[in-house]
């Protein structure tokens, strides 16, 4: 047991101590004096932040590494909140990294506008500067988009020759490319407006001339899908260029059209739709490439295998297929083969005609 002298002699020592660090030093080590440490100060807890301040604050460190003359203004903006959809079509495939700058060129331009934006790849597989090709691949793939839709289209053997840059409103949507035609099936009738990609502050700062795609189109696309509105990316053009497209000519009770696509089935879709040729020749009819009469069918499946049958195809045009195999091959047919459809009284069911032996 401590004796009460030894409890004294601690208790003078604690208040030694006590009195030393109250006056700013500390004599815990013997034979020398350091100042004590300031007491840390109580932090005020840090107030929540919102997602949308998060995303203001990133937009402005963003700006920092791009000229301000690429950047889409807050009141550019679309007031719905919405991510708008812009979708891209090309022929570069997806060997090389074309379509990743591109994409790196639209995402940069939404982050840096503060929006956000969905990439949708419609097809980069479109043959090789096959403008046809493209305009039927957007044809088909944009009636299911919503409306606000921006649809890339980078299909360009002009690249870098005086063929203008064109951006196009129609169908509630809107495309931009090269203006040498593959923007043709959206150009009909009056209900469209198109513009120049002239103004500068929407491309990229440095212009490369084998690469529109990246530096005029993904950025013009960006743009306007963060709120810029089409018409001031140019002067209005009211003479796009339109491609000569097949369509239906009616003679003697019959009607005539052609090939313009082999999709990779060996399928032959026409230039005749399916509900006009219905409408003027009536339900009951019989389609002839190169001199052979082929059915009509409502389904690969109602074919035996190998058969050769017409029928409605997705995009509602008239197609020519041959049950798990090639029509292309079986007729030796292409683009611009010729195709007659003709009225046919014959109650016949021609489902089980068979391929060519």
């Amino acid at each position: 047991m401590r004796s009460a002298s030894g409890r004294s002699c601690v208790a003078r020592a604690s208040r030694r101590r006590t009195s030393s660090r109250s006056a700013g030093w500390s004599s815990s080590t013997r034979g020398s004096s350091t100042p004590a440490r300031a007491p840390t100060p109580t932090r005020r807890p840090r107030r929540p932040t919102s997602r949308c301040s998060c995303r203001r604050r990133s937009a402005r460190r963003s700006r920092s590494w791009r000229t301000s003359s690429w950047i889409g203004t807050a009141d550019e903006r679309r007031p719905d909140g919405l991510d708008v959809i812009v979708t891209l079509t090309t022929d570069f495939g997806v060997r090389d990294p074309y379509v990743a700058e591109m994409k790196g060129a639209i995402l940069g331009i939404a982050r840096t506008a503060g929006a956000t934006v969905q990439l949708v790849d419609v097809t980069h597989e479109v043959a090789r500067h096959d403008v046809v090709e493209g305009a039927l691949a957007l044809e088909a793939a944009t009636p299911f988009f919503p409306r606000g839709t921006v649809h890339v289209a980078v299909i360009d053997p002009g690249v870098g020759t005086a063929r203008r840059g064109m951006v196009v409103a129609a169908r509630g949507q809107v495309f931009v490319g090269p203006d040498n035609g593959v923007f043709t099936p959206f150009l009909s009738g009056t209900d469209w407006r198109a513009f120049e990609l002239a103004a500068p502050e929407y491309r990229l700062p440095a212009v490369s001339r084998t690469f529109h795609g990246r530096d005029v189109f993904a950025p013009a696309a960006a743009h306007v899908a963060v709120g810029v509105d089409v018409a001031r990316l140019g002067p209005a053009v009211t003479d796009p260029v339109r491609l000569a497209w097949e369509g239906a000519r009616e003679r003697a009770g019959t009607l005539e059209g052609a090939v313009i696509h082999v999709d990779r089935f060996g399928n032959l879709v026409t230039s005749l739709f399916a509900e006009a040729v219905a409408a003027r020749l009536g339900a009951r009819i019989r389609v002839s490439v190169r001199g052979r009469a082929i059915p009509m069918v409502n389904t690969y499946g109602e074919l035996e295998r190998g058969g050769l049958g017409a029928l409605a195809g997705s995009s509602g045009r008239l197609e020519i297929a041959v049950r798990e195999g090639s029509a292309a091959a079986a007729l030796r047919a292409r683009r611009g083969t010729r195709v007659t459809v003709s009225p046919t009284s014959s109650s016949r069911n021609p489902a089980r005609a068979r391929g060519p032996s």
